[in-house]
């Protein structure tokens, strides 16, 4: 168990050194920072991965507290994950993240074309929002 730690540990410290070294070479690489016990992380994971963008990640451990570290809060002030950078857009709602790639990567669409269609997966995306 010690061992894994370990490795888990080498692991975190090399995606946050990558994180940082991609943005001191103005890569406009997208990046996401989000934990893998949060379900509203995943929506935003896996919406990344069906539409085929390469992505960073930056994990953020919450048991820990690890979004509450200053460096996080300039982030999102309110500590929550996702967060997704890309370029100099910053947004941290899973919602808003998901409608800004559906808009700006068109590329294999998350929400059907057929109007009627959109909007009764809107009302259940709603719904299960409120829950």
């Amino acid at each position: 168990m010690k061992v894994a730690m370990t490795v888990r540990k080498r692991v975190m410290i090399f995606a946050v050194m990558f994180v940082a070294s991609v943005r001191q070479a103005k890569m406009t690489a997208v990046t996401i920072s989000f934990n893998w016990r949060s379900s509203c992380s995943c929506r935003v994971r896996i919406a990344l991965n069906l539409k085929g963008l390469d992505y960073e990640y930056a994990a953020v451990n919450l048991v820990k507290g690890e979004q509450n570290s200053p460096g996080f809060r300039k982030l999102n002030p309110l500590g929550y994950v996702p967060v997704l950078v890309d370029g100099d857009v910053l947004l941290s709602d899973s919602f808003a993240i998901l409608l800004y790639l559906a808009e700006k990567y068109p590329q294999h669409p998350l929400l059907p074309s057929d109007l009627k269609t959109k909007a009764i997966n809107f009302q259940a995306n709603f719904y299960f929002l409120s829950l």
